[in-house]
């Protein structure tokens, strides 16, 4: 179960992170038109999703550490 646990933060993690990239505009779609909307999109609402991508970041990345040390010890 700890395992399973530590597998779901660590994407949760990813997520964050994917979700700070995405904000940051190094996410790209290969087809103009899809870019085009993901451009619109993130021009509206970088900024909550640049706080919520280190927010969840931050977040996991201390549940990540409490967890492997709880599993070690």
């Amino acid at each position: 179960m700890q395992v399973a646990s530590l597998v779901i933060e660590i994407l949760l993690f990813g997520l964050g992170l994917y979700l700070y990239l995405y904000a940051l505009g190094k996410v790209r779609a290969k087809d103009p038109a899809v870019q085009k909307k993901m451009d619109d999109f993130r021009s509206q609402n970088k900024g909550w999703m640049r706080y919520g991508g280190l927010a969840l970041m931050a977040i996991m990345l201390v549940n990540i550490v409490l967890h492997v040390g709880d599993m070690m010890g």
